[in-house]
Order: structure tokens, then sequence, then C-alpha cells
């Protein structure tokens, strides 16, 4: 296997990725939506709310904040030393008490331990009016995207096949007519070959070929050959969120191999 970063980000990465069976990047791709932990605000205690919105959709919006998230530190509620009772191993808590004109942010959930702080500061949550005011507790604890929305990390995971676009050697002069019609630094013609400048704008071209109905034009996939892109919601950052997901499967292989040899036996 061959694996090249051609993008990392802190929210975002683009990976290509070579020699490698499609069924473990799918795996990863799973993994990322259904089987990665990260924290989410579940528990919320309101003590006073004269807001416009009710308590209900007032704690769904809080639960969809992204959580700045150190999985290396947190570990599950229900399987802490606390047994449940929700201590500073598996439990993150926040409040906010807020009074008079103007929005209330993320930014103002206030974290009892500072390296908790919310990132994405300036998601609105309710706009107060007057003299109106809102005092409230909230819990986030680790949970996954299989349980819900609220606990999935990783956005828009997926992978596309690289194409290998080739031209007809005999008809080399009418292939560089047909890129001259082609938007501004969409393909490269090297040799025998277009290399696309972004994979993701393959459709276009394979629109102007359909359009100009060319037939001299071949575009073939590879599929030892691939890119790999997603995104994070920013409790993550891109290189964690790939690291630990990693972990995460290579664990359920160790896991699936452990009862294959039971079966064995």
């Amino acid at each position: 296997m061959k694996v090249k970063v051609l993008e990392l980000k802190p929210k975002s990465a683009v990976i290509n990725i070579q020699d490698a069976p499609v069924y473990i990047i799918n795996s990863i791709r799973r993994i990322m939506l259904a089987e990665l932990p990260k924290l989410a605000i579940e528990d919320v205690i309101i003590y006073d709310n004269t807001s416009p919105l009710f308590d209900e959709i007032i704690a769904h919006r809080l639960g969809m904040i992204p959580i700045p998230t150190d999985l290396d530190i947190l570990t599950f509620r229900e399987t802490c030393v606390c047994n449940g009772e929700g201590c500073p191993n598996c439990t993150v808590r926040y409040t906010i008490s807020k009074e008079g004109e103007g929005t209330v942010y993320s930014g103002d959930l206030q974290p009892v331990d500072p390296k908790w702080a919310i990132k994405e500061d300036k998601i609105p949550i309710v706009k107060l009016y007057g003299d109106q005011r809102l005092i409230l507790e909230a819990e986030a604890i680790l949970g996954r995207g299989r349980d819900h929305a609220k606990w999935q990390a990783v956005i828009a995971p997926g992978y596309r096949f690289i194409p290998e676009i080739t031209v007809d050697p005999e008809k080399i002069e009418e292939a560089k007519e047909f890129i001259e019609t082609l938007p501004e630094n969409l393909v490269t013609l090297k040799d025998n070959n277009l290399e696309l400048k972004d994979i993701e704008k393959l459709p276009v071209l394979e629109s102007y070929i359909e359009k100009n109905d060319v037939d001299f034009i071949t575009i073939k996939y590879e599929t030892g050959n691939l890119q790999f892109s997603f995104e994070t919601d920013g409790s993550l950052t891109a290189e964690d969120a790939l690291i630990h997901s990693i972990k995460i499967l290579e664990e359920k292989l160790e896991e699936f191999n452990t009862y294959i040899g039971k079966l064995k036996k």
C-alpha cells in the first residue's frame, strides 16, 4: 500500500491511496461515520429561559455544537471508573448565563476546565430581546454517530478512483484544439495523456467530451489507485479523525480474528 497526503488542513484532508483493497478504504469511511467517538452535549439543566425558544429547542441546538474532543484522555461514561456518575474522565461540563439584548452564541458556553473551550464559537443558539435571559448547565459525553448525528465528527467521507485519460496518438492535434475549448486549467496534455488539475472536475470533462462527440479520448479507472477525502466538524482534527478511525478498524479486525479462532477450536 502506498499513501500520499495531497492536502492536510485542521478540518479536512485529501489522500491518494494506491494498491489497497477498496473494502478496507470503505471500512474506514464507514467507521468515520458510525464508530468514531466524539463529545456532544447530552444532558441540559435549564434554570431560567425567557427567550423566544422552548427548552427542548435550546437543548437540541446545544447538542449539535461541535465540542473539542481528546480521545486520548476521555472514556465512555458507561465504562468509566465512576460507574456513570459523571467525572472529569468521561464528562465535560459547561454553563451559560446571559441576560439582555443580543445573541447567545456557542462561545457563550463556559467550560469548567478551560481546555474544553468551544472553538467554533460563533454558532448562534438563540437571540434575546429586552431583559430576556438564559441560564443553564450542560454536560457533554462521548458517543458515536450510529447513536445520533450529534456524535458524527466526520462529514461526507468518500473516495474516487483516479482516472487514466489517454489520447489517440494519431489525433494529438485534434486533442490540442479540443483542450482550447475547455475551461481554463481543467486538464494538461502530457505525451498521450490528459491530467486533471482536480479529480472532482472529471464530470466537467466528461460533459464536454459527450457534447462534442469526441472519440479520440478514452477514460479508464484504476481500482488500485484512488483519492480519499473527508471533512470534520471541528471537534476532531482531520489527522486525529483518520488515526483514530484506523485504530478502531484494527481493534475490530483483531476482535473478529479472535472469534474466528474460537470457531476453529
